[in-house]
């Protein structure tokens, strides 16, 4: 699994003109997932979101994470995250898993993550969203939970 991560000030996601998802200070993690992602992939991403120390202590340093209260997650899926742009004008995406493998591995995140007692809320899998989000530093991580990067 692949996943954008930004601290954000304000985040959220509308579908249809309707919010369906909302949060003040934390994580926006847009989710992908690859064909060779399983259950132990989900569980190791929303740990690594949960305890990244990416919010600044007194001190000023990246040493606080979502774990010590500093805010919620907000998991956005993207199949996206898969694309391969390296030949040609328009990006492949064979290696993006198909929705009925990607969309239990999504939610497997959000549930992962809430069962470290994060709050966590969801953009609407296969929609079309509009994400509006302030970047907050501005910080933005890429994770891979096969260690690629």
């Amino acid at each position: 699994m692949r996943s954008v991560v930004q601290r954000v000030s304000r985040a959220r996601v509308v579908v249809d003109a309707e919010c369906v998802a909302e949060i003040g200070r934390g994580l926006l993690a847009f989710v992908g997932v690859g064909h060779d992602d399983r259950h132990e992939d989900a569980v190791d991403l929303a740990r690594k979101l949960v305890c990244l120390r990416i919010f600044e202590d007194a001190e000023g340093r990246m040493n606080r994470s979502l774990l010590d209260g500093e805010g919620d997650l907000l998991v956005v899926s993207q199949f996206t995250l898969f694309a391969d742009a390296r030949k040609g004008r328009r990006p492949s995406f064979t290696a993006a898993a198909v929705p009925e493998q990607a969309l239990p591995l999504v939610e497997e995140v959000a549930t992962a993550a809430r069962a470290e007692g994060v709050r966590v809320v969801t953009g609407r899998f296969g929609a079309h969203m509009q994400v509006a989000l302030e970047n907050d530093g501005p910080v933005t991580l890429l994770l891979d939970s096969k260690r690629a990067f």
